[in-house]
Protein backbone atom coordinates (compact mmCIF):
# COMPACT_ATOMS: atom_id res chain seq x y z
CA UNK A 1 0.00 0.00 0.00
CA UNK A 2 1.11 3.45 -0.60
CA UNK A 3 1.68 6.38 1.29
CA UNK A 4 -1.68 7.64 0.21
CA UNK A 5 -3.45 5.87 2.77
CA UNK A 6 -1.90 6.56 5.40
CA UNK A 7 -3.68 10.02 6.36
CA UNK A 8 -7.07 8.10 6.34
CA UNK A 9 -5.90 5.31 8.87
CA UNK A 10 -4.76 8.10 11.11
CA UNK A 11 -8.62 9.80 10.71
CA UNK A 12 -10.29 6.74 11.13
CA UNK A 13 -8.16 6.36 14.80
CA UNK A 14 -8.46 9.66 16.02
CA UNK A 15 -12.49 9.71 15.36
CA UNK A 16 -12.09 6.57 18.07
CA UNK A 17 -10.56 8.53 20.45
CA UNK A 18 -12.73 11.51 19.67
CA UNK A 19 -15.54 9.12 20.43
CA UNK A 20 -14.34 7.48 23.41
CA UNK A 21 -13.54 10.81 25.01
CA UNK A 22 -17.01 12.31 24.25
CA UNK A 23 -18.66 9.14 25.58
CA UNK A 24 -16.96 9.08 28.71
CA UNK A 25 -18.13 12.67 29.42
CA UNK A 26 -21.48 11.85 28.25
CA UNK A 27 -21.89 13.84 25.14
CA UNK A 28 -23.89 13.08 22.59
CA UNK A 29 -22.22 10.39 19.33
CA UNK A 30 -23.34 13.36 16.58
CA UNK A 31 -21.70 15.21 18.25
CA UNK A 32 -18.37 14.38 19.73
CA UNK A 33 -16.37 15.56 16.91
CA UNK A 34 -17.43 18.93 17.11
CA UNK A 35 -17.58 19.83 20.88
CA UNK A 36 -14.80 19.79 23.56
CA UNK A 37 -16.66 17.21 26.27
CA UNK A 38 -17.38 18.97 29.79
CA UNK A 39 -18.81 17.80 33.30
CA UNK A 40 -22.12 18.68 33.23
CA UNK A 41 -24.64 19.27 35.97
CA UNK A 42 -24.94 20.74 39.29
CA UNK A 43 -22.16 20.39 41.92
CA UNK A 44 -23.77 18.04 44.25
CA UNK A 45 -23.43 15.09 42.15
CA UNK A 46 -20.75 13.04 41.80
CA UNK A 47 -20.75 12.27 38.17
CA UNK A 48 -21.49 15.93 37.13
CA UNK A 49 -18.78 17.40 39.60
CA UNK A 50 -15.28 14.99 38.33
CA UNK A 51 -16.34 13.25 34.87
CA UNK A 52 -12.79 12.13 34.12
CA UNK A 53 -13.36 10.10 37.95
CA UNK A 54 -15.20 7.21 35.67
CA UNK A 55 -11.80 7.12 33.98
CA UNK A 56 -9.83 5.98 37.36
CA UNK A 57 -10.41 3.17 39.60
CA UNK A 58 -9.57 1.29 42.93
CA UNK A 59 -7.41 -1.44 41.88
CA UNK A 60 -8.32 -4.67 43.76
CA UNK A 61 -6.78 -7.97 43.73
CA UNK A 62 -3.80 -10.09 42.65
CA UNK A 63 -1.45 -10.37 39.62
CA UNK A 64 -2.41 -13.63 37.92
CA UNK A 65 0.81 -15.29 35.89
CA UNK A 66 -1.89 -16.64 33.42
CA UNK A 67 -3.96 -13.96 31.28
CA UNK A 68 -7.43 -14.31 32.60
CA UNK A 69 -10.49 -14.24 30.33
CA UNK A 70 -12.73 -11.26 30.66
CA UNK A 71 -16.62 -11.08 29.00
CA UNK A 72 -18.22 -7.29 28.84
CA UNK A 73 -20.27 -8.44 31.86
CA UNK A 74 -17.77 -9.29 33.88
CA UNK A 75 -16.26 -5.70 33.06
CA UNK A 76 -18.73 -3.60 34.21
CA UNK A 77 -19.53 -5.57 37.06
CA UNK A 78 -15.90 -4.84 38.25
CA UNK A 79 -16.30 -0.94 37.22
CA UNK A 80 -19.52 -1.25 39.32
CA UNK A 81 -17.22 -2.30 42.32
CA UNK A 82 -13.85 -0.49 42.01
CA UNK A 83 -14.82 2.29 39.57
CA UNK A 84 -13.70 5.93 40.96
CA UNK A 85 -17.45 7.57 39.62
CA UNK A 86 -19.42 5.36 41.62
CA UNK A 87 -16.87 5.42 45.22
CA UNK A 88 -17.15 8.94 45.18
CA UNK A 89 -20.68 9.58 44.47
CA UNK A 90 -21.34 6.97 47.50
CA UNK A 91 -19.21 9.30 49.83
CA UNK A 92 -20.58 12.29 49.00
CA UNK A 93 -24.04 10.25 49.67
CA UNK A 94 -22.46 9.74 52.93
CA UNK A 95 -21.85 12.92 53.20
CA UNK A 96 -25.57 14.46 52.29
CA UNK A 97 -26.74 12.21 55.24
CA UNK A 98 -24.63 13.60 57.55
CA UNK A 99 -25.98 16.99 56.41
CA UNK A 100 -29.53 15.70 56.97
CA UNK A 101 -28.98 14.85 60.19
CA UNK A 102 -26.83 18.19 61.57
CA UNK A 103 -29.94 19.66 60.44
CA UNK A 104 -32.58 17.33 62.34
CA UNK A 105 -30.52 18.28 65.44
CA UNK A 106 -31.89 21.75 65.16
CA UNK A 107 -35.46 20.68 64.91
CA UNK A 108 -34.94 18.15 68.32
CA UNK A 109 -34.54 18.74 72.02
CA UNK A 110 -31.17 18.97 72.91
CA UNK A 111 -29.99 17.39 76.40
CA UNK A 112 -27.39 17.27 78.12
CA UNK A 113 -26.60 15.84 81.49
CA UNK A 114 -23.23 16.44 83.79
CA UNK A 115 -22.27 15.57 87.78
CA UNK A 116 -19.96 17.97 89.69
CA UNK A 117 -18.24 16.88 92.50
CA UNK A 118 -16.76 20.15 94.53
CA UNK A 119 -14.38 20.95 97.74
CA UNK A 120 -13.24 24.07 98.29
CA UNK A 121 -11.39 26.02 101.38
CA UNK A 122 -12.10 30.31 101.36
CA UNK A 123 -9.48 32.92 102.89
CA UNK A 124 -11.99 35.09 104.45
CA UNK A 125 -9.30 37.64 105.20
CA UNK A 126 -8.20 37.61 101.53
CA UNK A 127 -12.16 38.52 100.47
CA UNK A 128 -12.05 41.48 103.02
CA UNK A 129 -14.13 39.74 105.72
CA UNK A 130 -12.06 40.17 109.70
CA UNK A 131 -14.92 39.77 112.57
CA UNK A 132 -13.06 39.15 115.46
CA UNK A 133 -13.50 35.48 117.05
CA UNK A 134 -14.56 34.51 113.65
CA UNK A 135 -12.13 32.07 112.10
CA UNK A 136 -10.38 33.39 109.03
CA UNK A 137 -10.41 30.12 107.10
CA UNK A 138 -13.89 29.03 106.35
CA UNK A 139 -13.29 24.73 105.27
CA UNK A 140 -12.41 22.81 103.55
CA UNK A 141 -16.37 21.91 102.64
CA UNK A 142 -18.24 20.65 99.21
CA UNK A 143 -21.16 19.79 97.74
CA UNK A 144 -22.47 17.62 94.84
CA UNK A 145 -24.08 18.11 91.95
CA UNK A 146 -25.94 16.01 89.34
CA UNK A 147 -27.68 18.06 86.85
CA UNK A 148 -29.60 17.86 83.66
CA UNK A 149 -30.38 20.73 80.57
CA UNK A 150 -32.95 20.52 78.10
CA UNK A 151 -32.97 23.13 75.24
CA UNK A 152 -36.22 22.51 72.55
CA UNK A 153 -36.99 25.40 69.83
CA UNK A 154 -40.86 24.73 69.65
CA UNK A 155 -41.07 27.13 66.88
CA UNK A 156 -38.43 27.52 64.17
CA UNK A 157 -39.64 27.67 60.61
CA UNK A 158 -35.83 28.69 59.43
CA UNK A 159 -34.50 25.56 60.95
CA UNK A 160 -38.03 23.48 59.77
CA UNK A 161 -37.37 24.43 55.92
CA UNK A 162 -33.31 23.85 56.22
CA UNK A 163 -34.04 20.69 56.99
CA UNK A 164 -36.68 20.01 54.39
CA UNK A 165 -33.90 21.13 51.86
CA UNK A 166 -30.82 18.79 53.69
CA UNK A 167 -33.82 15.84 53.14
CA UNK A 168 -34.01 16.70 49.39
CA UNK A 169 -30.08 17.48 48.88
CA UNK A 170 -29.95 13.66 50.63
CA UNK A 171 -32.53 12.38 47.67
CA UNK A 172 -30.66 13.92 45.02
CA UNK A 173 -27.62 12.40 45.99
CA UNK A 174 -28.64 9.07 46.30
CA UNK A 175 -30.52 9.42 42.98
CA UNK A 176 -26.84 10.46 41.53
CA UNK A 177 -25.29 7.49 43.12
CA UNK A 178 -27.54 5.57 40.80
CA UNK A 179 -27.17 7.47 37.87
CA UNK A 180 -23.18 7.10 38.71
CA UNK A 181 -23.88 3.33 37.84
CA UNK A 182 -25.12 4.09 34.86
CA UNK A 183 -22.27 6.46 34.06
CA UNK A 184 -20.25 3.41 34.48
CA UNK A 185 -21.85 0.67 32.38
CA UNK A 186 -21.03 3.74 29.72
CA UNK A 187 -18.14 4.36 30.28
CA UNK A 188 -16.49 0.36 30.74
CA UNK A 189 -19.03 -0.50 27.69
CA UNK A 190 -17.19 2.01 25.54
CA UNK A 191 -13.28 1.21 26.59
CA UNK A 192 -14.65 -2.29 26.27
CA UNK A 193 -16.01 -2.05 22.78
CA UNK A 194 -12.97 0.21 21.91
CA UNK A 195 -10.31 -2.72 22.42
CA UNK A 196 -12.54 -5.12 20.67
CA UNK A 197 -12.58 -2.59 17.74
CA UNK A 198 -8.74 -2.07 18.01
CA UNK A 199 -8.19 -5.78 18.23
CA UNK A 200 -10.88 -6.45 14.81
CA UNK A 201 -8.43 -3.41 13.23
CA UNK A 202 -4.61 -5.41 14.04
CA UNK A 203 -6.18 -8.68 12.64
CA UNK A 204 -7.20 -6.87 9.56
CA UNK A 205 -4.30 -5.10 9.07
CA UNK A 206 -2.34 -8.82 9.95
CA UNK A 207 -4.32 -10.09 7.38
CA UNK A 208 -3.43 -7.25 4.81
CA UNK A 209 0.22 -7.66 5.67
CA UNK A 210 -0.12 -11.46 5.04
CA UNK A 211 -1.26 -10.09 1.72
CA UNK A 212 0.95 -7.60 1.11
CA UNK A 213 3.43 -10.20 1.16
CA UNK A 214 2.25 -12.47 -1.29
CA UNK A 215 1.87 -9.79 -3.60
CA UNK A 216 5.92 -8.58 -2.95
CA UNK A 217 7.08 -12.07 -3.59
CA UNK A 218 5.17 -12.22 -6.63
CA UNK A 219 6.25 -9.25 -8.09
CA UNK A 220 9.54 -9.98 -6.70
CA UNK A 221 10.05 -13.66 -8.57
CA UNK A 222 8.44 -11.45 -11.91
CA UNK A 223 10.97 -8.92 -11.74
CA UNK A 224 13.57 -11.77 -11.44
CA UNK A 225 12.30 -13.80 -13.89
CA UNK A 226 11.67 -10.28 -16.03
CA UNK A 227 8.43 -10.46 -16.60
CA UNK A 228 7.67 -7.23 -14.62
CA UNK A 229 9.80 -4.27 -14.16
CA UNK A 230 11.39 -2.86 -10.99
CA UNK A 231 8.84 -0.59 -10.46
CA UNK A 232 6.55 -3.02 -9.64
CA UNK A 233 8.98 -4.67 -6.92
CA UNK A 234 9.30 -1.31 -5.83
CA UNK A 235 5.29 -0.34 -5.34
CA UNK A 236 5.14 -3.67 -4.24
CA UNK A 237 7.84 -3.17 -1.35
CA UNK A 238 6.35 0.08 -0.52
CA UNK A 239 3.05 -0.99 -0.26
CA UNK A 240 4.48 -4.11 2.55
CA UNK A 241 6.17 -1.67 4.70
CA UNK A 242 3.11 0.98 5.10
CA UNK A 243 1.30 -1.93 6.25
CA UNK A 244 3.97 -3.10 8.44
CA UNK A 245 4.01 0.55 10.00
CA UNK A 246 -0.13 0.45 10.52
CA UNK A 247 -0.03 -2.50 11.99
CA UNK A 248 2.92 -1.02 14.94
CA UNK A 249 0.29 1.89 15.33
CA UNK A 250 -2.74 -0.04 15.54
CA UNK A 251 -1.03 -2.97 18.08
CA UNK A 252 0.40 -0.34 20.11
CA UNK A 253 -2.94 1.31 20.21
CA UNK A 254 -4.65 -1.53 21.44
CA UNK A 255 -2.10 -2.17 24.22
CA UNK A 256 -2.95 1.49 25.52
CA UNK A 257 -6.76 1.17 25.33
CA UNK A 258 -6.68 -2.12 27.17
CA UNK A 259 -4.60 -0.14 30.24
CA UNK A 260 -7.23 2.88 29.60
CA UNK A 261 -9.71 -0.25 30.17
CA UNK A 262 -8.37 -1.74 32.88
CA UNK A 263 -8.34 1.48 34.94
CA UNK A 264 -11.94 2.07 34.51
CA UNK A 265 -12.82 -1.35 36.07
CA UNK A 266 -9.98 -1.60 38.73
CA UNK A 267 -7.73 -4.14 37.22
CA UNK A 268 -3.88 -4.54 38.30
CA UNK A 269 -2.77 -2.58 35.21
CA UNK A 270 0.26 -5.68 35.05
CA UNK A 271 -2.96 -8.58 34.99
CA UNK A 272 -2.61 -9.94 31.04
CA UNK A 273 -6.62 -10.78 29.81
CA UNK A 274 -8.01 -11.57 26.89
CA UNK A 275 -11.64 -10.25 25.49
CA UNK A 276 -14.09 -12.91 25.32
CA UNK A 277 -17.11 -10.89 23.99
CA UNK A 278 -17.00 -9.96 20.24
CA UNK A 279 -18.64 -6.65 18.90
CA UNK A 280 -22.22 -7.72 18.12
CA UNK A 281 -24.25 -6.72 15.44
CA UNK A 282 -28.03 -6.47 15.46
CA UNK A 283 -30.59 -4.17 13.63
CA UNK A 284 -32.24 -1.94 16.26
CA UNK A 285 -36.15 -1.43 15.78
CA UNK A 286 -37.30 1.46 15.04
CA UNK A 287 -38.45 2.90 18.26
CA UNK A 288 -41.81 5.58 19.13
CA UNK A 289 -39.35 8.79 19.68
CA UNK A 290 -42.60 10.24 21.73
CA UNK A 291 -42.80 7.06 24.17
CA UNK A 292 -39.10 6.79 24.22
CA UNK A 293 -39.10 10.42 25.57
CA UNK A 294 -41.27 9.84 28.34
CA UNK A 295 -39.35 6.56 29.01
CA UNK A 296 -36.62 8.76 29.37
CA UNK A 297 -38.50 11.75 31.68
CA UNK A 298 -39.40 8.69 33.88
CA UNK A 299 -36.47 7.01 34.19
CA UNK A 300 -33.45 9.24 34.33
CA UNK A 301 -31.97 9.36 37.87
CA UNK A 302 -29.65 12.79 36.82
CA UNK A 303 -33.18 14.60 36.15
CA UNK A 304 -34.66 12.95 39.18
CA UNK A 305 -31.90 14.38 40.91
CA UNK A 306 -31.95 17.62 39.31
CA UNK A 307 -35.41 17.98 40.58
CA UNK A 308 -35.00 17.28 44.03
CA UNK A 309 -32.37 20.26 43.78
CA UNK A 310 -34.83 22.21 42.55
CA UNK A 311 -36.60 21.49 45.57
CA UNK A 312 -33.96 21.99 48.26
CA UNK A 313 -33.68 25.27 46.29
CA UNK A 314 -37.25 26.29 46.84
CA UNK A 315 -36.94 25.27 50.80
CA UNK A 316 -33.76 27.45 50.85
CA UNK A 317 -35.93 29.88 49.77
CA UNK A 318 -38.57 29.69 52.69
CA UNK A 319 -36.00 29.92 55.01
CA UNK A 320 -34.78 32.57 54.10
CA UNK A 321 -38.30 34.17 54.45
CA UNK A 322 -38.76 32.32 57.54
CA UNK A 323 -35.62 34.31 59.28
CA UNK A 324 -37.81 36.89 59.98
CA UNK A 325 -40.39 34.94 61.65
CA UNK A 326 -40.34 34.58 65.68
CA UNK A 327 -38.95 31.55 67.15
CA UNK A 328 -40.04 29.82 70.52
CA UNK A 329 -37.37 28.18 72.75
CA UNK A 330 -37.77 26.37 75.71
CA UNK A 331 -35.00 25.75 78.53
CA UNK A 332 -35.36 23.07 81.41
CA UNK A 333 -32.80 22.79 83.95
CA UNK A 334 -33.25 19.97 87.41
CA UNK A 335 -30.87 18.71 89.39
CA UNK A 336 -29.92 17.18 92.70
CA UNK A 337 -28.07 19.39 94.66
CA UNK A 338 -26.41 19.01 98.09
CA UNK A 339 -23.77 18.14 100.75
CA UNK A 340 -23.41 14.70 99.34
CA UNK A 341 -26.13 12.16 97.33
CA UNK A 342 -28.06 11.44 100.67
CA UNK A 343 -28.35 15.02 101.79
CA UNK A 344 -29.28 16.55 98.69
CA UNK A 345 -32.52 18.08 97.63
CA UNK A 346 -34.30 18.65 93.62
CA UNK A 347 -33.75 22.00 92.34
CA UNK A 348 -35.09 22.89 88.52
CA UNK A 349 -35.26 26.15 86.44
CA UNK A 350 -37.44 25.95 83.57
CA UNK A 351 -37.94 29.23 81.02
CA UNK A 352 -39.53 29.74 77.49
CA UNK A 353 -37.73 32.27 74.89
CA UNK A 354 -39.76 34.10 72.39
CA UNK A 355 -37.11 35.66 69.92
CA UNK A 356 -38.43 38.30 67.40
CA UNK A 357 -35.73 39.88 64.83
CA UNK A 358 -36.27 43.70 65.52
CA UNK A 359 -33.38 45.04 62.67
CA UNK A 360 -31.50 42.67 60.67
CA UNK A 361 -32.63 44.28 57.76
CA UNK A 362 -29.38 44.08 55.14
CA UNK A 363 -28.38 40.62 56.50
CA UNK A 364 -32.39 39.33 55.89
CA UNK A 365 -32.54 40.82 52.10
CA UNK A 366 -28.91 39.34 51.58
CA UNK A 367 -29.85 35.81 52.61
CA UNK A 368 -33.11 36.42 50.70
CA UNK A 369 -31.93 37.76 47.37
CA UNK A 370 -28.92 34.54 47.59
CA UNK A 371 -31.56 31.87 48.32
CA UNK A 372 -33.85 33.28 45.56
CA UNK A 373 -30.49 33.78 43.16
CA UNK A 374 -30.00 30.04 43.92
CA UNK A 375 -33.33 28.87 42.82
CA UNK A 376 -33.55 30.87 39.99
CA UNK A 377 -30.33 29.14 38.90
CA UNK A 378 -31.44 25.60 39.23
CA UNK A 379 -34.91 26.11 37.80
CA UNK A 380 -33.13 27.45 34.53
CA UNK A 381 -30.85 24.22 34.75
CA UNK A 382 -34.09 22.22 35.17
CA UNK A 383 -35.98 23.62 32.05
CA UNK A 384 -32.86 22.74 30.35
CA UNK A 385 -32.62 19.42 31.71
CA UNK A 386 -35.73 18.47 30.45
CA UNK A 387 -34.47 19.90 26.94
CA UNK A 388 -31.47 17.93 27.19
CA UNK A 389 -32.86 14.47 27.65
CA UNK A 390 -35.09 14.59 24.94
CA UNK A 391 -31.95 15.57 22.90
CA UNK A 392 -30.43 12.85 24.06
CA UNK A 393 -32.77 10.45 23.15
CA UNK A 394 -33.18 11.76 19.95
CA UNK A 395 -29.55 12.04 19.15
CA UNK A 396 -29.10 8.27 20.38
CA UNK A 397 -31.49 7.12 17.73
CA UNK A 398 -30.49 9.12 14.92
CA UNK A 399 -27.10 7.75 15.99
CA UNK A 400 -28.16 4.88 15.55
CA UNK A 401 -30.06 4.89 12.48
CA UNK A 402 -26.89 6.58 10.92
CA UNK A 403 -24.49 3.74 12.27
CA UNK A 404 -26.39 1.25 11.03
CA UNK A 405 -26.79 2.38 7.51
CA UNK A 406 -23.02 2.73 8.11
CA UNK A 407 -22.69 -1.21 8.82
CA UNK A 408 -24.40 -2.32 6.31
CA UNK A 409 -22.67 -0.19 3.84
CA UNK A 410 -19.61 -0.82 4.67
CA UNK A 411 -20.11 -4.82 4.71
CA UNK A 412 -21.07 -4.70 1.29
CA UNK A 413 -17.99 -2.18 0.83
CA UNK A 414 -15.99 -5.11 2.65
CA UNK A 415 -16.92 -7.77 -0.40
CA UNK A 416 -17.14 -5.52 -2.66
CA UNK A 417 -12.93 -5.04 -2.15
CA UNK A 418 -12.08 -7.97 -1.75
CA UNK A 419 -13.59 -9.07 -5.21
CA UNK A 420 -12.11 -6.82 -6.76
CA UNK A 421 -8.33 -7.03 -5.10
CA UNK A 422 -8.86 -11.03 -6.23
CA UNK A 423 -9.69 -10.24 -9.62
CA UNK A 424 -6.50 -7.50 -9.81
CA UNK A 425 -4.05 -10.18 -8.56
CA UNK A 426 -5.20 -13.08 -11.26
CA UNK A 427 -4.77 -10.44 -13.79
CA UNK A 428 -1.51 -9.81 -12.45
CA UNK A 429 -0.68 -12.94 -12.33
CA UNK A 430 -1.75 -13.73 -15.67
CA UNK A 431 0.15 -10.85 -17.02
CA UNK A 432 -2.46 -8.98 -18.00
CA UNK A 433 -1.96 -5.72 -16.30
CA UNK A 434 1.00 -4.87 -13.97
CA UNK A 435 0.94 -4.75 -10.20
CA UNK A 436 -0.52 -0.78 -9.76
CA UNK A 437 -4.19 -2.30 -9.58
CA UNK A 438 -3.48 -4.92 -6.90
CA UNK A 439 -2.34 -2.01 -5.04
CA UNK A 440 -5.07 -0.03 -5.60
CA UNK A 441 -6.94 -2.68 -5.01
CA UNK A 442 -5.10 -3.44 -1.30
CA UNK A 443 -5.86 0.41 -0.23
CA UNK A 444 -9.29 -0.22 -0.68
CA UNK A 445 -9.58 -3.15 1.35
CA UNK A 446 -7.76 -1.61 3.94
CA UNK A 447 -10.23 1.44 3.19
CA UNK A 448 -13.51 -0.64 3.76
CA UNK A 449 -12.09 -3.00 6.50
CA UNK A 450 -11.63 0.13 8.70
CA UNK A 451 -14.62 1.98 7.92
CA UNK A 452 -16.63 -1.63 8.81
CA UNK A 453 -14.74 -1.59 12.29
CA UNK A 454 -15.13 2.08 12.80
CA UNK A 455 -19.17 1.73 11.57
CA UNK A 456 -19.96 -1.27 13.87
CA UNK A 457 -18.15 0.91 17.06
CA UNK A 458 -20.31 3.54 16.16
CA UNK A 459 -23.44 1.84 16.04
CA UNK A 460 -22.90 0.12 19.07
CA UNK A 461 -21.65 2.50 21.31
CA UNK A 462 -25.28 4.63 20.25
CA UNK A 463 -27.36 1.40 21.26
CA UNK A 464 -25.29 1.82 24.52
CA UNK A 465 -25.88 5.76 24.46
CA UNK A 466 -29.57 5.23 23.97
CA UNK A 467 -29.93 2.82 26.94
CA UNK A 468 -27.64 5.83 29.08
CA UNK A 469 -30.33 8.38 27.95
CA UNK A 470 -33.50 6.20 28.77
CA UNK A 471 -32.17 5.45 32.45
CA UNK A 472 -31.77 1.91 31.15
CA UNK A 473 -28.13 1.19 31.01
CA UNK A 474 -28.42 -1.41 33.47
CA UNK A 475 -30.05 -3.48 31.05
CA UNK A 476 -27.59 -2.81 28.21
CA UNK A 477 -27.55 -6.35 26.78
CA UNK A 478 -31.30 -6.01 25.47
CA UNK A 479 -29.90 -2.86 23.54
CA UNK A 480 -26.67 -4.08 22.18
CA UNK A 481 -28.16 -7.31 20.86
CA UNK A 482 -31.38 -5.64 19.59
CA UNK A 483 -34.51 -4.60 20.78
Amino acid sequence: MNSSNRPYVRRVGTGLAVLAFGLISGLPVSKLAAQTPTAPGPAPTAAAANASSFQGSVTTGDVSAQPIDLTLDDAIQRGLRNNLGVILSSTQTAAARGQRLSQLQDLLPSVDAYAKESVMQVDLAAEGLRIPGFPTMVGPFGFTDLRASLSWSLVDLHSLHNYLAARHNFNASELSAQDARDLVVLTVGNAYLLVVADETRVSSVQAQVATAKISLNQAVQYHQAGIAPALDELRSRVDYQSLEQQLIVAQNAFEKDKLALARTIGLPLAQSFNLVDKAPYAAFDQLDVDATIRQAHANRKDLAAMMEQTKAAEEQRKAATADRLPTLTANVDYGDIGVNVRHSHGTVDASGTLSVPVFKEFALRGEAMQAQSQLDTQRAQMSDKNAQVDADVRDALLDIASAQKQVEVARSSVDLANQVLSEAQQRYAAGVSDNLAVSQAEQSVAQANDQYVTSLYRHNIAKLSLARALGAADNYKSYLGGK
